[in-house]
């Protein structure tokens, strides 16, 4: 089992444009072509920010699931890390949560069995896993556009150790996947 920082990424490091959009993400490529359908196959447990799942709320035609038409893609069970209330998908298994993600990591790890954590977004709740030593993967496609301001791909300073590096792909004309492993030394650092 891992936890994993699987996302998408501006050549200069933005998952989002400031306002959210990820209308620049969306022309570059199509989801099937990436790794994205072998990961999720292995996912048993989501984690996301409030941002992130208030824009899948304002989305739901763009991540619907193709095949059931529910307006919620996943099975697996998600926590949404929220400090205020958010409307509910029907029949989706969604926890919203707060605080220190230790203690909700707990309860994922139980939910997802001997599959993987997948840390939807957004890069500070990435970070939050990074700084508790939860954070074992980071999967990141970077496209070959530029954003120039945006919500930043990971707020934090990773220098020592660094991440390793442990594969590169190729994904046609727009993306080149990077795939990080989280070093454990960094857990050792922790209070």
């Amino acid at each position: 089992m891992k936890t994993q920082y699987y996302t998408a990424t501006s050549l200069d490091g933005f998952i989002a444009t400031e306002d959210d959009s990820l209308d620049w993400l969306f022309p570059l490529g199509d989801v099937n072509e990436t790794s994205y359908p072998s990961f999720i196959a292995e996912v048993g447990a989501l984690a996301m920010g409030a941002a992130t799942y208030e824009w899948m709320l304002r989305h739901t035609d763009k991540i619907a699931d193709q095949q059931t038409g529910a307006p919620w893609p996943y099975s697996q069970p998600a926590w949404v890390f929220s400090t205020r209330p958010l409307p509910m998908i029907p029949n989706a298994d969604i926890r919203l949560v707060r605080g220190d993600v230790r203690t909700v990591h707990t309860d994922m790890r139980q939910a997802a069995g001997s599959k993987n954590i997948w840390i939807v977004g957004g890069g500070d709740l990435a970070g939050q896993f990074y700084d508790a030593g939860l954070l074992d993967e980071v999967i990141v496609q970077v496209g070959s556009v530029t954003l120039g301001r945006g919500k930043p791909l990971f707020p934090r300073r990773v220098t020592n150790p660094s991440l390793r590096l442990v594969s590169v792909h190729r994904i046609g004309p727009g993306f080149a996947e990077l795939r990080y492993e989280v070093p454990k030394e960094k857990q050792a650092d922790l209070p």
